[in-house]
């Protein structure tokens, strides 16, 4: 396993001959930006058709005569079919996102080519030359306030658009047509190349806009890609190594839940937070979660990278597919402790032992291969009899556990909670797997944590209609006992009695395969490894 380091999270570095402004939007801000694309093609649309309809009947009505400009209805009906093309296009291309932001801009330029027709080959038709303010300078502050593109990209595409009613004055008249004089001309034209220089204010704001999220998404050599849940305590994402052929899970922790209320406490939380990763890092079963890596955000957030797992947490498995017979139960249970006894013989109390901190996954060729979760409350007891060291466990307002799996001694805030904690909790763990229930049902949490003090469980074997071998019901009441000295002393003790627990002996890795091929045929597809260099990808398949 990967030793832990600290690392303040810094925003990606460009590749050499990259500067931060050419740098292309993150992939989030493309989709948006390709969609706002499809909002100004149809706002497009829609203008021109209306100048169609006004062209074709309100004009020649209008102006007496009756007679129609066809020049002016041929240009704004190739508009409209135009803007519908571009829809089209951008609702159902297969191409990046990019790459439509790329054509995005075309398509404005486009407009402008047609607006400056309109201006000059369309208006001399009717001997009117234009006297306005032209519509390009519209296009232009309209195109960068939904669909900016890049500062540096926008300010050409929009000098370029200005640019179209001078040069069609030029060609009109070398032509002879109609057009204004150079000093008309300039007072036309000189708000297209004012708003061509405005239009990169908001191109900058969604550049700083995509250079937040990509600092926000980079987690030291690790990039955010898909949210995965979120809860109290803050969110899990799935990511990627930027170098590596790696994905990983990162548990992102907000400082306001641990306590932090002010820049001191912060900091006092920071180095309890370091203490307590470098503790779960250290821990060398297969059964325990690998830590990668960790460390704070900018923005003050902290983070694991941890390995990323496939299959269902034990509550959801339960949830969905009913209580599991015995022999399963202790195969799980023999791995639960196997994590667990590992963190005891370190010194350190998990605190938070529950089915949804218990993941049921496909490790290799494994199937059935439990993953201890999320020792974020996990408190570090002294080697030699001293106080226990400082981590997220102690510090004000923290929660400490899940009502449905606390042991009574924590319930009642003992100061001396210790490893005999967790074996009551995964007692009650093995009491759901066989059951499907609680140890103890109540419609509020006060009366679940009341009964966990005071009321004697009943045995599991009578609550469901699956076999349940006497030493199997003895061993989870032991683990229930109210008293700790009752209960076995620590994971290392009960993974012993669950060993030695052959009447419950049967399930085997053959066993476990079938049920996932049958029940979880997701995660029974073959093994690939997507390879990446600077000139090839290729895929690995076991």
């Amino acid at each position: 396993m990967a030793n832990s380091r600290r690392i303040v999270a810094a925003p990606d570095t460009p590749a050499p001959g990259v500067t931060e402004t050419s740098r292309p939007l993150p992939e989030e801000l493309l989709s948006e930006q390709v969609q706002r694309l499809a909002v100004f093609a149809a706002v497009a649309g829609t203008v021109w058709a209306i100048g169609l309809l006004m062209e074709a009947f309100v004009m020649p009505t209008a102006n007496g005569t009756g007679l129609r400009n066809y020049r002016g209805i041929t240009l704004e009906f190739l508009a409209c079919l135009a803007a519908a093309v571009m829809c089209l296009y951008l609702s159902t291309s297969p191409a990046t996102p990019q790459r439509k932001t790329d054509i995005g801009l075309g398509f404005m330029l486009l407009n402008a080519l047609a607006i400056t027709l309109m201006n000059t080959w369309a208006v001399a038709a009717t001997l009117n030359p234009a006297r306005h303010v032209s519509w390009t300078t519209v296009l232009i502050l309209v195109y960068a306030m939904i669909a900016p593109a890049m500062p540096r990209r926008m300010l050409c595409a929009s000098l370029v658009a200005a640019s179209m009613d001078p040069l069609g004055f030029a060609l009109a008249y070398w032509r002879g047509d109609p057009s204004p004089t150079l000093l008309t001309g300039l007072i036309l034209t000189w708000p297209s190349y004012a708003c061509a220089f405005i239009a990169v204010i908001p191109s900058r704001v969604l550049q700083k806009i995509g250079r937040r999220l990509r600092e926000a998404q980079e987690m030291g050599s690790y990039h955010l890609v898909q949210l995965l849940g979120h809860g109290g305590m803050g969110e899990v994402w799935r990511a990627e190594h930027r170098l590596l052929a790696r994905n990983a899970a990162i548990k992102l922790v907000r400082p306001e839940v641990l306590g932090a209320r002010n820049e001191s406490e912060a900091r006092t939380v920071l180095r309890r937070f370091e203490r307590e990763a470098q503790a779960t890092a250290a821990l060398t079963s297969p059964h325990s979660i690998q830590v990668f890596d960790f460390g704070i955000t900018r923005e003050g957030n902290f983070y694991y990278v941890m390995e990323l797992l496939e299959g269902r947490d034990l509550e959801s498995l339960v949830r969905e597919f009913g209580p599991v017979p015995a022999h399963r139960a202790i195969y799980l249970l023999r791995q639960v402790c196997h994590s667990l006894a590992d963190a005891h013989a370190r010194g350190l109390v998990h605190r938070d032992i529950k089915p949804a901190n218990i993941y049921l996954c496909r490790m290799g060729l494994e199937y059935d291969f439990v993953k201890v979760l999320d020792f974020g409350l996990v408190k570090i007891k002294s080697g030699n009899g001293g106080r226990a060291a400082e981590t997220l466990a102690t510090v004000d307002h923290t929660t400490t556990g899940t009502p449905a799996y606390m042991a009574p001694e924590t319930i009642l805030g003992d100061a001396e909670v210790d490893r005999r904690a967790d074996v009551y909790a995964l007692g009650c763990v093995a009491y759901f797997l066989l059951t499907g229930q609680l140890v103890f049902e109540a419609d509020t949490s006060m009366k679940m944590l009341m009964q966990h003090l005071n009321a004697e469980p009943v045995p599991p074997s009578q609550r469901t209609e699956l076999p349940i071998p006497r030493e199997l019901d003895e061993l989870v009441l032991a683990c229930l006992q109210k008293d700790p000295k009752k209960r076995p002393q620590n994971a290392g003790e009960l993974f012993r009695m669950a060993h030695n627990c052959h009447a419950c002996d049967g399930w085997s890795a053959e066993m476990a395969e079938s049920w996932w091929r049958v029940h979880l045929p997701e995660f029974t597809g073959p093994l690939t490894v997507s390879l990446q260099n600077d000139h090839t990808t290729g895929v690995v398949t076991a």
